[in-house]
């Protein structure tokens, strides 16, 4: 299976800085086996796999892997994910990206030259 694989450095003001993840754009979700073995080879604290929903309109489905384990929530991997889908042309640049995980959906949105990101909240 051939994908496009993206390593961003999230939080970073240039190259070689922040915290890395890999990015895999799928066309359809992948098998998780398979998934693991990508995230082993990148050998990064996380790789996210996404691929878009039915319907479209910015909704993605959004897993994370370590070299080791699937994890339920990363915030750089999804930063990084988001920043993937613009730069890549996958969204408009002013189109929200909505991800589906197994935390909930997670939201992300272009301020300027920064990225917001809505994550879910427990209540006190």
């Amino acid at each position: 299976m051939g994908a496009p694989l993206f390593h961003v450095d999230a939080f970073a003001s240039g190259p070689f800085t922040g915290n890395p993840a890999a990015v895999c754009l799928l066309e359809d979700p992948a098998d998780p086996a398979w998934m693991q073995a990508v995230a082993a080879e990148m050998n990064l604290s996380e790789t996210a796999f996404l691929h878009e929903l039915d319907g479209g309109a910015g909704r993605f489905g959004l897993r994370w892997f370590t070299p080791t384990v699937e994890v339920d929530l990363c915030g750089h991997a999804t930063l990084a994910s988001a920043h993937v889908l613009w730069e890549a042309r996958r969204l408009p640049s002013e189109a929200a990206a909505h991800f589906e995980t197994r935390s909930g959906v997670l939201t992300a949105t272009r301020a300027g030259d920064e990225i917001e990101l809505d994550f879910p909240a427990d209540k006190v």
